[in-house]
């Protein structure tokens, strides 16, 4: 088993390398460096441009490994790393190849550089992989520096309360314990900031609030009760008036991950975001670990 994680020499940032780092050594597992190229067509061209490109990939490949290597003998970590070139048509389809190939358990991407510092915000080929990937994707934050100590910390676990998440609260907890690091179960309870008519107090939208909070606390109370999770798993629910307001408000750890869960399609383990998760991996402060459905 492998962590795995994409570079590009000159495209790729830091952040998906340092959090790869920290993943691989919180699971005691080795890193995969991959980089994918332009796959030729399959026909040969009568001039020279087959060798020409074949040359041209090869020094991509080549560059982005010295690059990789550089930055991550920077950060001095005792990681075992195989870099590697894959051929492909798209930069996703080629990640999943290698993830077969190697073995790989996660997945990490980076995110795009069009987001804010410490923003995740997916780019196309991260989208696409997203969707598609059939192994956990963890995604880091634009600006994501490797944690003090270099490992994981904890690990949160977005709850939404419904019945047919507890599993998802399950295969969390096996993850933690994978990692061999605390777990908690958070319900983020949000209030819409245009939820009720001006006409309607104040003291009223509080009141729904705390009603909210009132029937979470209860909700994730019963996970300790019918055993989904052990007495050392923290429960806790966050509120907010909007997302970013209750992720805000979560008090986070240096080096701690945000676990999502998501929608099934068509029977098949894919990743894939539903509308609640997609808002909550926006406004993340950390790195936001999707599992496939």
């Amino acid at each position: 088993m492998t962590v795995l994680v994409g570079y590009l020499a000159g495209k790729s940032s830091r952040a998906p390398l340092q959090l790869a780092v920290a993943a691989a050594r919180t699971l005691k597992t080795s890193l995969t460096v991959a980089t994918i190229v332009p796959k030729p067509w399959a026909f040969p061209s009568p001039a020279k441009v087959d060798g020409e490109f074949a040359a041209w990939a090869d020094q991509v490949a080549a560059d982005s490994g010295r690059e990789a290597q550089r930055e991550l003998e920077a950060l001095g970590v005792p990681v075992e790393v195989q870099y590697l070139s894959h051929a492909h048509r798209s930069v996703s389809g080629g990640m999943i190849e290698v993830a077969n190939e190697v073995g790989a358990e996660l997945l990490v991407l980076g995110s795009s550089s069009n987001g804010q510092l410490g923003q995740v915000v997916l780019g196309s080929s991260a989208d696409r992989l997203l969707h598609s990937s059939p192994i956990p994707v963890l995604i880091a934050p634009r600006g994501y520096r490797n944690p003090r100590g270099g490992i994981l910390t904890r690990i949160t676990c977005g709850y939404p309360g419904t019945p047919e998440a507890v599993d998802l609260v399950r295969r969390v907890e096996a993850i933690a314990q994978r990692l061999e690091i605390p777990m908690r179960v958070a319900v983020f309870a949000v209030l819409g900031r245009t939820m009720y008519p001006p006409e309607v107090s104040l003291h009223a939208e509080e009141a729904v609030l705390t009603e909210w909070e009132k029937q979470a606390a209860e909700t994730l109370a019963q996970l300790r009760t019918d055993g989904v999770v052990g007495e050392d798993v923290l429960l806790q629910v966050v509120s907010g008036h909007d997302w970013g307001e209750a992720l805000d408000d979560a008090e986070w750890e240096d080096g701690e991950i945000l676990a999502l869960g998501t929608s099934p399609r068509v029977g098949i383990a894919q990743v894939f975001l539903g509308t609640r998760g997609s808002k909550i991996m926006r406004v993340s402060p950390v790195p936001v670990l999707v599992l496939p459905g």
